[in-house]
């Protein structure tokens, strides 16, 4: 599983952080290191910190937050993907049919107006 940032993706300027080659193994892990730390402890995710998540250009730490407000950064760098318990809830429940089964598919995990989205995409593609 590896993570990066892309700018300016389509005409609107806006931007992607992207989880992306990984398989069904991964995900059963990712899932439930979310369920975990940020559901059941409350604490926050430093994705660098996770052994099978290779960091290319950028970082990501997801942590609750009193509302929705997507992923966050002030140097493009170190990004904050701050959602709210039922936003935590909702990106498990989307993240379950790459448990299921090995897809070519992607799913972004959250549907807020932000200009930074989070792709979740085994081929790298949307």
């Amino acid at each position: 599983m590896e993570l990066d940032y892309i700018e300016n993706i389509n005409e609107f300027g806006e931007n992607v952080v992207r989880l992306y080659n990984f398989d069904k193994s991964q995900v059963i892990k990712f899932r439930d290191l979310i369920k975990e730390t940020i559901v059941n402890k409350n604490q926050k995710l430093d994705l660098s910190k996770v052994d099978f998540i290779e960091i290319r250009n950028c970082n990501l730490i997801l942590g609750l937050f009193k509302t929705d407000e997507g992923i966050l950064s002030s140097d493009n760098k170190t990004f904050f993907c701050a959602l709210t318990l039922e936003g935590y809830t909702t990106m498990l429940k989307l993240l379950e049919p790459f448990c299921e089964k090995e897809t070519k598919g992607y799913q972004y995990l959250y549907d807020i107006d932000n200009p930074t989205d989070f792709l979740f995409s085994p081929a790298g593609t949307w």
